[in-house]
């Protein structure tokens, strides 16, 4: 006869919730021992992932800065021009935009679209030319004259607009420094630091090459959407190095792939709310439409700059140390 003070009840192996509790963590440590192992072998050439991707979007962009004298392709809202609304208006698009481009080369139409029926709401025509010149034609087109009711049209200055683009930009420069300047204050060690900035600056410079290389005019909200892009992607560059350098438990490789674990969670969300809007509701003005997608390339760039630059840079360093 057996007794019962043969079973105890801190025995793993008598309980069936923490035997499985015990094999699902000899997995979990399995999982993140042949991802040290792998990563151990790896993490260098990985690095320049990221490195050569960064200095192929700095030679396009030169090369783009010099054949067009800027860095991006200016909407009207940034170039200065005539925007015209034409407000439930049944019109054959392709036929008007082949007609419009005959007489103005720098022609932009948009389309506007109810969400529920799918029915053309507004068709916006942008241009940079004046807009006496952009009404006319358009009535030639329809061959009934614009009014108030059926359309509307805006004007902006050259000089306005440049205004405005140099405060977007200079908004950005200073929103650059002061997230470096934090970056440093929190870090207080060049090299960590240093890997944060460049990482963020990937952020920005990656997806800008792919835009200008797309051909996008972007608007004043895409230019909001860079600035946008910089703080939310430097929040996975802090949580990297904080948890790299503030925790002591485990090897570096673990800490590393603890955060990885949280952040792309974190990246991945934000990148399924994003890529639906963009491909799914077709009837969003482009500016939001511009915004989703600018912030999802800089997302996609996110994931390489910090997972594949930031962390073999801390763990190289972290190595060097000992």
């Amino acid at each position: 006869m057996v007794s019962a003070s043969a079973f105890h009840a801190d025995d793993l192996g008598s309980i069936p919730s923490r035997r499985i509790q015990k094999m699902e963590n000899t997995q979990q440590l399995n999982t993140t021992s042949k991802f040290e192992a792998w990563y151990e072998k790896r993490y260098k050439l990985l690095f320049f992932i990221p490195v050569i991707l960064l200095v192929i979007s700095l030679v396009y962009l030169g090369v783009f800065y010099s054949k067009n004298g800027e860095f991006i392709y200016k909407d009207s809202t940034l170039a200065g021009g005539t925007t015209l609304t034409l407000n439930n208006v049944d019109v054959p698009i392709e036929d008007l935009r082949a007609f419009l481009e005959k007489e103005f080369s720098d022609l932009s139409i948009r389309e506007i679209r109810d969400l529920t029926s799918g029915r053309l709401v507004a068709l916006i025509i942008d241009t940079t030319s004046q807009p006496e010149e952009l009404k006319s034609a358009v009535e030639e087109f329809l061959g009934f004259e614009l009014t108030a009711n059926n359309s509307s049209i805006e004007f902006t200055g050259s000089s306005l607009s440049a205004n405005f683009y140099k405060q977007l930009i200079i908004a950005i420069i200073i929103s650059f420094v002061l997230i470096s300047i934090v970056v440093f204050f929190l870090f207080r060690q060049l090299i960590r630091s240093a890997a944060i900035v460049v990482a963020v600056l990937g952020n920005i410079i990656m997806p800008l090459a792919l835009v200008d290389a797309l051909g996008i005019k972007l608007s004043a909200a895409g230019i909001a959407a860079f600035l946008m892009l910089m703080g939310y992607s430097v929040d996975t560059d802090i949580l990297l190095t904080s948890r790299v350098l503030k925790r002591r438990e485990g090897t570096v490789n673990q800490r590393i792939f603890g955060a990885f674990k949280t952040g792309i969670f974190i990246t991945g969300t934000a990148l399924i709310a994003l890529l639906p809007a963009f491909f799914l509701v077709t009837g969003l003005p482009d500016s939001f439409r511009q915004i989703f997608l600018i912030l999802s390339f800089g997302l996609c760039a996110d994931i390489i700059n910090t997972w594949l630059f930031n962390a073999a840079v801390l763990k190289w360093y972290e190595e060097r140390k000992k």
